[in-house]
């Protein structure tokens, strides 16, 4: 939002303060469950521990390395482990440079051995580094960076420059702890055509870092000839939390959770961004956002959670985002909840048409928009926002403890084929639905949605009128008619929490499970009516029939 993702983003490459540069650019469990690979009989492993010796031949626990420095001058090949002793503390860096690893079939695995995660203490650099190769699996660590890693670097960081690009194929992280850096996880390519493919971020806690838990950058985007640095990217289990922002960046945006730059062909899924961005900067021109897409194309977004999320600034602070640039990507069965700025939104300011084909669909907001109630929970806004879906969504919005109050739905002026269908909103006397003057038709249609305001006045502020009926805004508008007919409801969605429920933990979310069958058949049937998919199951995994419920869950079984 307000120009986030103008280009590309993080990561530590070669020379100090590149990771702050590129983040300026964008704002202008267990090792048992891991599929390992097998080293072969040509293959070195090498161990590090406390008690070793860097005389020692490293090949065996027994003749274990002390250090990683001397890890460091053996050039790690194809098929190679390196093994810190679990439990113990190695200050230093481990890297792998352009001459080591590079066979995705056979990667070099840096990890622990023995009871525990070994601990990478960084100081001043990443914690790990690989740079223009892959083939690379790295597993069961925790990495700390000091004040100056902090300030600059990213605490696990692939970074691709190599001349004549070309994307590098196959890394793994699984079951780390990323804390006291710049950045957590940081993914990037800066030169045109690098980048990486097929690589997967699992198991992850991000923590206690500044400008963000996960990153993926890459070159500006051209959106006549668009090209992304990655793809193939799969992210699951990742817990990105009190990534807390830095009060003296005022020229960006930091506090993220998990952002999703750059890549085609990627998912987020069963992860969380919680308690980021406390201490973003007040005079910064954007803000951070719990997780979020930019410059990206086939994007899911899937069974996640965000909440608590905060923006120092004016702007942002919302849970999940498509910002500049995003395409054909989808938004599903996430729960968005007590954050600053809007549950869910797409944005875009540049008018170059590339925010296009997006879906938003079965997500859950709560009283989201808890500094910035103006953009409401969920919001569309920005300049160019074309072809997108929203359906099948709950959104609650309550009042404020200073009675401020934002609206369910947030339409502003510049979209284009925007359609809002078979959501139920519900207020308690905040604008149940919140457009712009001008928007008509063409711009947004708005049909099948349940509108309830169990408490206060029912109102839909549409331009410049406010309406106090259903009938009425339909008259005026137009809206909520589908083939000359007559669309939407004001029914009690039945709603396992009350009317108005109160969520405070991911937990709560089967509060918003309807406990009647009033709006279970009542949706419109989007594949026959419009030639949409409606999705096969429901927030809570439930098979959906033909017509859809309104809203995002179907009723609680008996």
């Amino acid at each position: 939002m307000t120009g986030k993702a103008a280009t590309s983003a993080v990561g530590r490459l070669t020379a100090p303060g590149v990771l702050t540069a590129a983040i300026a650019l964008i704002g202008a469990s267990g090792c048992a469950a891991t599929p390992h690979y097998a080293p072969s009989a040509d293959t070195s492993t090498y161990y590090v521990s406390p008690e070793g010796d860097d005389q020692n031949e490293g090949s065996s626990p027994g003749q274990a390395w002390r250090s990683l420095a001397r890890a460091e001058r053996v050039a790690l090949e194809p098929g190679d482990r390196l093994l810190l002793e679990g439990g113990a503390r190695f200050t230093g860096t481990i890297t792998l440079g352009s001459a080591e690893a590079g066979r995705a079939d056979r990667p070099v695995v840096v990890g622990s051995y023995g009871d525990g995660r070994a601990t990478v203490d960084a100081e001043g650099s990443p914690g790990i580094s690989v740079h223009n190769t892959a083939g690379v699996e790295i597993r069961d660590l925790t990495v700390t960076g000091d004040r100056a890693s902090y300030a600059r670097d990213g605490g696990i960081n692939l970074h691709a420059d190599r001349p004549g690009g070309g994307k590098l194929d196959r890394v793994s992280v699984s079951d780390v702890t990323v804390s006291g850096f710049q950045v957590g996880i940081a993914v990037g390519g800066v030169e045109k055509g690098n980048g990486f493919k097929n690589v997967t971020i699992r198991q992850a806690q991000l923590h206690g870092n500044k400008d963000a838990g996960l990153l993926t950058y890459g070159p500006a985007f051209e959106p006549g000839q668009p090209a992304y640095a990655h793809e193939d990217f799969d992210i699951s289990d990742v817990d990105a939390y009190r990534n807390t922002g830095d009060p003296g960046a005022d020229d960006r945006h930091t506090g993220d959770g998990i952002i999703l730059g750059a890549v085609r062909h990627a998912t987020v899924r069963d992860s969380s961004a919680h308690d980021n961005g406390s201490r973003s900067s007040g005079e910064a021109p954007s803000g951070p956002v719990g997780i979020w897409a930019y410059d990206a194309k086939d994007v899911v977004l899937e069974h996640n959670t965000a909440y608590r999320n905060h923006t120092g600034s004016k702007v942002d602070g919302a849970g999940f985002g498509f910002d500049e640039n995003v395409s054909d990507s989808t938004m599903q069965y996430n729960l968005a909840f007590h954050n600053d700025g809007p549950g869910f939104y797409a944005y875009t300011r540049k008018v170059n048409g590339a925010h296009t084909d997006n879906t938003i669909r079965y997500n859950i907001t709560s009283d989201d928009g808890r500094k910035l109630p103006r953009f409401g929970g969920l919001a569309v806004y920005g300049h160019d926002v074309r072809n997108l879906r929203i359906y099948q969504n709950t959104v609650v919005m309550t009042a404020l403890e200073n009675g401020k109050s934002g609206p369910a739905l947030r339409l502003m002026d510049g979209q284009t084929g925007v359609t809002v269908r078979n959501n139920t909103f519900v207020t308690d006397g905040s604008p149940l639905a919140l457009a712009d003057q001008g928007l008509t038709a063409k711009n947004v249609l708005v049909q099948g949605n349940n509108y309830r305001a169990p408490q206060g006045q029912w109102a839909v502020q549409w331009g410049d009128h406010a309406y106090t009926g259903l009938d009425a805004w339909r008259k005026a508008t137009g809206q909520e008619r589908v083939e000359g007919r007559p669309s939407g409801l004001t029914v009690d969605p039945c709603l396992a929490g009350g009317e108005l429920p109160s969520i405070t933990s991911p937990d709560d979310a089967h509060l918003f499970a309807p406990d009647c069958a009033a709006l279970a058949d009542k949706g419109l049937d989007l594949r026959k009516l419009f030639g949409i998919d409606p999705g096969s199951v429901d927030y809570f995994g439930r098979p959906v029939g033909t017509p859809p419920p309104v809203g995002a869950a179907l009723p609680t079984p008996d």
